[in-house]
């Protein structure tokens, strides 16, 4: 939403207000730091344990005085989650038109992945207008019943976003503590690849069989360094420190903020992920994916070949990536592909749109 919110700021056409449900309150802070924006609302949701009933329930509850005082003529909810679900919802209730950002993008089985399938197709019933990244999520839209004159494709804001980023944290006055200290730990002299893995549905067996994979990756090619950046959830931490702990060439460090993030995506060679953004940003920088998910609701990429579902079978992970490191023209046919996801200008496409309503 960031790149969306700036160029709203920027005509005077409108009246633009923020509001933050701070349901991830570290990862909210770092990116409005980054991209230089001070919210009009910030409800500060998060509490310890919280679970999808209670904060469902305290995002409608806690809109409503910001609903009252503001009344808006649209509200602005991005993607699958469960904020911009429960938005939507008290957005409906107050009377404003509900616009869907990201809209369009489905898996078609609710459990996967969970909650975000059910959050983003609840939104898109509840949404007015749909800001479809692709053709494709334009046709899901479609056949849902969604009117045609109701769904515009922009491509995806992420890209604006990444490319915006990119830029800021290349330039020469920009200082970042851990991009820094990523400088230190990296040797450039190795290929570098980028795993990060959360998913609920790869709690287990799945995240067990990938860890694994990612083992043998380091101990087969030591010319390849692994850098993992581990997710909180002790579904996550657990297996992840028990399998690739104390490996020469694999390091595991804390998640990393957005800017350091971006930064270390265009430094790797490949990356190894569940992440939905992931798939959207890393072809914008020529870094070919390994996808460890069985479906994606971003099938695009799949078709265009910047990315391959590998799911988390063992030999699927180590075929593929042997493959990208040992096969060149492979690669860089794969690093070459169009990103079907946008050129960065979505942004600029929504505001042109909503000027003629």
């Amino acid at each position: 939403m960031a790149p969306l919110i700036q160029q709203f700021l920027q005509d005077n056409n409108f009246e633009t207000k923020v509001c933050v449900t701070a349901q991830h309150r570290e990862m909210l802070d770092q990116v409005l730091d980054f991209f230089e924006i001070i919210p009009d609302f910030d409800l500060n949701l998060m509490r310890p344990n919280q679970n999808l009933y209670s904060l469902t329930a305290t995002i409608i509850e806690n809109m409503k005085p910001v609903l009252d005082e503001v009344k808006p003529d649209y509200v602005y909810v991005h993607g699958d989650t469960t904020t911009s679900m429960a938005v939507g919802i008290a957005a409906f209730y107050s009377g404003a038109k509900i616009c869907h950002i990201e809209a369009g993008l489905r898996t078609f089985n609710r459990q996967y992945p969970f909650p975000e399938e059910f959050n983003r197709q609840l939104t898109g019933k509840i949404a007015d207008y749909h800001f479809s990244p692709t053709t494709l999520s334009e046709r899901n839209l479609l056949a849902e019943n969604i009117h045609k004159n109701n769904i515009i494709v922009t491509g995806n804001t992420v890209i604006d976003a990444l490319l915006y980023g990119i830029e800021k944290v290349n330039s020469e006055n920009f200082k970042d503590q851990e991009i820094e200290g990523l400088k230190e730990l990296l040797d450039f002299d190795k290929r570098i690849i980028l795993v990060t893995g959360h998913r609920r549905e790869n709690h287990g067996e799945g995240l067990i069989n990938i860890c694994s994979a990612l083992k043998t990756i380091a101990e087969e090619n030591p010319d390849v360094q692994i850098i993992y950046p581990v997710h909180l959830n002790p579904n996550v931490k657990g297996p992840v420190n028990e399998i690739l702990s104390n490996i020469d060439n694999i390091n595991l460090v804390s998640p990393l903020a957005y800017p350091a993030f971006i930064w270390l995506m265009e430094k790797s060679y490949l990356i190894i992920t569940d992440s939905g953004g992931i798939q959207e940003e890393a072809p914008s920088l020529g870094k070919p994916v390994l996808v460890t998910r069985t479906t994606t609701e971003r099938p695009e990429a799949v078709d265009e070949g910047t990315v391959i579902l590998v799911g988390s079978n063992v030999s699927e992970i180590m075929q593929n990536t042997r493959k990208l490191l040992n096969d060149t023209d492979y690669y860089n046919k794969m690093s070459l592909l169009h990103n079907p996801y946008g050129d960065g200008k979505a942004s600029e496409r929504i505001v042109n749109y909503i000027k003629t309503l």
